[in-house]
This record gives structure tokens, C-alpha cells and sequence, in this order.
């Protein structure tokens, strides 16, 4: 195995000196005599058979193969420190990853929002997003995937916080068939029209959450592929209040005038995989969570 002749130390040195802007300078920021400075300087050019310093004036500059190689030790040296704090965030028992389940209902803006804040303070933890339908988080629980979920329903053996309500609005194009019988529907005008879901995300126990039975029904694997079909006119759906806004204000999309259900109501709910043993990350996370949700955006009503 090979080992190299210079070390971080020297390339520290080398740094310094001219960040300083001289032996003397950088044997005080470093807390070293100027003779140690001196000596470790000229030790790594005789190793690197290369000159790395000269001298204008009073002030120490680098030559053009000192620029070269030090904008290289520099890389090193970050990578160095890195490793120190990433060693240190370890030992407070900081986890090298965190995984987070969230249900494609949560809205984005507080997920991007969750995480911004969540970034400064972990810059040494990864995370693993995972993006569901239905019961794709609840899958993720069970399965040991993820640290943190957000679900639209609990599984059995875990407790949560309930977070948010998601308000859900049947929707249809302007010109749709629906809107054109200009009274009010009921049921049985819905099941004689294509009914656009998203299939559930999840495998262990999948549901089919507001299927009316309809003669047509296309499933779809994207709520936005689903938001889009409907916004072209093809199919009606119950989409989420609070991701149709946009559309609604332009016209692509109109409530439909059902005399019973046109809105619903979904819960979510904050999960913690395992509260006794979550680590630092984990726990910032979901307070985080817990935080921008309560403080942050609200989800107001169209029609107020």
C-alpha cells in the first residue's frame, strides 16, 4: 500500500502562510515558532521535488505549481474537516440517514419548507424522501423502510399526531358532460362517467379510496398525470383542494354541483417509527414537521 509522502499538517501550513501572508504571520495564527513553520514548508517541496513559495517583498506568494497543488490540498483539507465533524455528529449519536415516508397529500411547500430548515443542522445525515399514494407509507412502517411517516391512516401497533385535514373537491372540466346536464347530480350521473383514481402506492393492505363503482374507471400510478387528464377534460375526479387552486382560478377546472358529497375530508398524521430509539436527526425532523405545519402555510378554503 501506498502512502503519501506529504501530509494534511504541511499543506495546513502552506494555507496559512499565505492566507497570512508570511512565515512569521502564519507561525502565530497556527500557535507554532516560525522555525517549525519554515522547516515543514521546505520539507514538503524537497518531497515534492517541486518549488511552492517565493518570495515579493516581505510577503510569501505562491508559484504558479504552488497554486495548483494547493487548490487541490484545499479539497483535501475540506474533506478532512468534514470527516472530523461528520465523526463527531456520529458520536452525539447523530444517524448517517433518515428515512421519511410522506403521503403525496401533504403539501409540498411545507415539505420543501420541512426540509430547508432541516438542512443547516444535518448537513452529515442523508435523507431518503419517499413520495406515496393511500397506503404507501403505512407500507413503509411495516417494513421497517423509513424512520418518519406521513400517513392518511394509522397502522396497527403505531401512534401519530394528527398534523393537518385535506379537503377534497369533485372536480370536472368546464365543458365535461357533467356540467353540461345543468342541475344538480347525483350518483348515478357520476357512474355513467369516467372516474380517474391514482392506484395505491402500497402492496400490503391497498385500498380503493372513493371508488363509486363506476362503468369507467382509469387508474393512474401520478397524481399529477391524474390532475393533468382531468384538467384536459377527460374524466372527473376528487382532487385536493389545496393542489387545484391555480386551475380552478383559470377555469380548467369547475366543482361539480353533486346534491351529496362534493367534498371530503382526509386526515394525515405524523408518525414516528420508533420514538424510544430515534436518534437527534430523526427527532429534529419531526418536530420540524410538527412545527412548520402548525406555524406555517395554511390551507384556506376556495369558497369563503
Amino acid at each position: 500500500m501506498k502512502i503519501p509522502r506529504s501530509t494534511l499538517e504541511q499543506w495546513q501550513v502552506l494555507q496559512a502562510i499565505v492566507e497570512c501572508g508570511g512565515y512569521a504571520q502564519a507561525a502565530e495564527a497556527l500557535h507554532r515558532s516560525q522555525s517549525s513553520v519554515s522547516y515543514m514548508v521546505a520539507k514538503l517541496q524537497e518531497q515534492l521535488g517541486v518549488e511552492l513559495l517565493e518570495i515579493d517583498g516581505r510577503r510569501a506568494r505562491l508559484t504558479k505549481n504552488g497554486e495548483a497543488l494547493l487548490a487541490r490540498a484545499r479539497e483535501l483539507l475540506g474533506d478532512a474537516f468534514q470527516l472530523e465533524q461528520l465523526a463527531g455528529s456520529l458520536a452525539e449519536g447523530w444517524e448517517p440517514q433518515v428515512g421519511i415516508a410522506v403521503d403525496s397529500l401533504f403539501p409540498v411547500e411545507l415539505l420543501v419548507q420541512v426540509l430547508r430548515e432541516f438542512e443547516p443542522s444535518a448537513t452529515h445525515t442523508r435523507v431518503n424522501l419517499e413520495e406515496t399514494v393511500l397506503s404507501g407509507s403505512e407500507d413503509a412502517l411495516l417494513e421497517q423502510r423509513v424512520d418518519i411517516a406521513i400517513v392518511s391512516r394509522v397502522p396497527p401497533g403505531f401512534l401519530g399526531d394528527a398534523l393537518m385535514d385535506i379537503e377534497f373537491v369533485a372536480v370536472a372540466h368546464p365543458c365535461h358532460p357533467l356540467h353540461a346536464l345543468g342541475r344538480e347530480l347525483e350518483a348515478d350521473d357520476l357512474s355513467r362517467n369516467l372516474h380517474i383514481v391514482v392506484r395505491d402506492s402500497g402492496t400490503l393492505n391497498p385500498r380503493d379510496h372513493g371508488w363509486l363503482n363506476s362503468n369507467q374507471r382509469w387508474t393512474v400510478t401520478s397524481p399529477h398525470t391524474r390532475l393533468e387528464m382531468i384538467c384536459s377534460g377527460l374524466g372527473f375526479g376528487w382532487l385536493p383542494e389545496h393542489k387545484i387552486r391555480t386551475q380552478l382560478e383559470q377555469g380548467l377546472l369547475k366543482p361539480l354541483p353533486l346534491r351529496v358529497g362534493q367534498r371530503r375530508k382526509q386526515s394525515l398524521t405524523l408518525i414516528v417509527a420508533n420514538p424510544e430509539l430515534a436518534g437527534p436527526a430523526t427527532c429534529r425532523l419531526a418536530n420540524l414537521i410538527r412545527t412548520v405545519v402548525k406555524q406555517g402555510l395554511t390551507l384556506r378554503p376556495l369558497c369563503e
